[in-house]
């Protein structure tokens, strides 16, 4: 049977990569600070640039796929989870390390059916780490397969402290 979220996946991978790009450029330049709910809470131009080309470049492949972005909550608009192939955006994850051009920041795509998550992207863009995930495949950074270490006791963390 064929795997039909695949080529989501590699889609999200290739919009991960592409608003990479964008925030890359965006930290040379001087950036626009915007404060959503608090002063801790901060939007900036680019946060809305790269969710706006993210979500219309899906809703163009994808057009009956459903979305919930980071900004555009923030900017009111609903984010009810259904049934429907759904994408969750948060186009700079690490807004304020943005802001402080700290170079952790980073895209990160969900995508969830049927109220179950399906996968997952993280692209450390600063870091050229791209960050997988797929429910029952495992989580891999730049292909590489993650592991978890053998460790399965409290014993070495307890005798740590």
């Amino acid at each position: 049977m064929a795997d039909p979220w695949q080529q989501c996946m590699d889609y999200a991978v290739t919009l991960a990569r592409k608003a990479g790009e964008v925030i890359r450029e965006a930290l040379k330049e001087e950036i626009s600070i915007m404060i959503k709910s608090s002063p801790v809470d901060l939007v900036t131009v680019t946060d809305q640039k790269v969710e706006k080309m993210i979500i219309s470049s899906i809703k163009e492949k994808y057009p009956s796929h459903s979305f919930i972005g980071e900004e555009s909550v923030a900017a009111g608009e609903g984010s009810i989870l259904t049934d429907n192939p759904t994408w969750i955006i948060d186009p700079i994850d690490g807004t304020t390390n943005f802001v402080h051009r700290f170079p952790f920041v980073a895209v990160s795509i969900g995508f969830v059916v049927n109220k179950k998550i399906e996968f997952g992207v993280v692209y450390s863009c600063v870091e050229n780490k791209m960050y997988t995930g797929r429910k029952g495949k495992g989580a891999f950074c730049n292909g590489q397969k993650l592991r978890v270490s053998g460790q399965e006791g409290l014993e070495l963390l307890v005798q740590q402290l």
